[in-house]
């Protein structure tokens, strides 16, 4: 099947080197006839195609951006990921998908990788350990997702907007006792910007305020649960949609205590799914993704400079 024929099957099949085959593809010179005709046989007689995107990982093409996200199986920068992804193929640009899992060590080499390989431009997901200094090479040919850096594109969700939405439904709704699962404020954004509106909102509203902080992820949401659930508690508002589901499988093994009104920020659709009835804030993921690319692609063609952009946050 066309493709299905690598480099190095190629090379083997024709007695060859990789390196040989490679500059046969380039079409570059230092190979013999001979060894060029046999590289061309093979290649004939198995229809191999090189890809577009192949070639521009070799840094042939002028059309390229990479898209560096924090986790391949986050929803959330899944949902941005799809709606950048037309886009950029609208305005022929191959997208390169990379992953830094947090850690700023992977997106050094990235950079360094895609520096050297000559791609246009980068959207970064950004996280608690990147520094400026670390992206300034990238200036005009970058947009940061989620955090902003002097001199830097970023395209941000408005988390203090989010909490305070949620604070006020309930507040309206009667709640007068709402506690608050969030992330550690080592994380500038999820943890430390979302937990400081749950605070001040409480100020504003008189609320006692009652919290607990740990990590991004389910297992969280499940274990620190019972620490911010008291007897008056009737509403739980959660930094994002993993804890939030976490929370509820908690709230789930308690019965027969009283219903929580439990809410949560994102807005996914496995919290709907599995939750309904919780309440939740759209932060706007997929138009950050188009927004994100539409800035970047400004950039790259001249038409726009450097720009903060803040998704405006909406009750679901």
């Amino acid at each position: 099947m066309q493709n299905r024929l690598t480099i190095k099957d190629i090379a083997r099949l024709s007695g060859v080197g990789k390196s040989t085959v490679s500059r046969v593809l380039n079409n570059e010179g230092s190979v013999s006839p001979q060894t060029r005709e046999r590289v061309e046989a093979v290649i004939r007689s198995h229809g191999f195609t090189p890809s577009k995107s192949a070639r521009a990982m070799r840094g042939q093409s002028d059309k390229v951006v990479a898209i560096i996200v924090s986790r391949l199986d986050s929803p959330s920068e899944n949902q941005a990921l799809r709606t950048m992804l037309p886009l950029l193929y609208q305005h022929g640009f191959d997208p390169i998908v990379m992953e830094s899992q947090f850690e700023t060590r992977l997106v050094q080499e990235h950079l360094h990788v895609l520096q050297q390989r000559n791609v246009d431009g980068v959207i970064l997901f950004g996280f608690t350990g990147l520094s400026a200094a670390m992206l300034a090479p990238w200036q005009e040919k970058m947009v940061v997702m989620a955090r902003d850096y002097p001199g830097i594109s970023s395209v941000c969700y408005d988390d203090d907007g989010a909490v305070k939405l949620l604070m006020q439904r309930l507040r309206q709704l009667g709640h007068a006792h709402i506690s608050y699962l969030g992330v550690q404020e080592t994380d500038a954004t999820t943890g430390m910007r979302r937990y400081q509106a749950y605070l001040d909102t409480c100020r504003e509203l008189k609320i006692p305020p009652v919290a607990a902080l740990g990590e991004l992820s389910y297992q969280s949401g499940f274990q620190l649960a019972a620490s911010v659930v008291e007897p008056h508690t009737s509403a739980l508002v959660c930094a994002s949609d993993t804890i939030a589901l976490g929370a509820m499988k908690y709230l789930q093994q308690q019965q027969p205590l009283a219903p929580i009104q439990v809410c949560a920020i994102g807005n996914t659709p496995l919290l709907n799914f599995l939750f309904p009835e919780t309440f939740s804030v759209e932060l706007g993921y997929g138009a950050a993704g188009q927004q994100a690319a539409q800035q970047l692609l400004g950039q790259l063609s001249g038409e726009l400079g450097v720009r903060q952009i803040i998704i405006p946050s909406r009750l679901a």
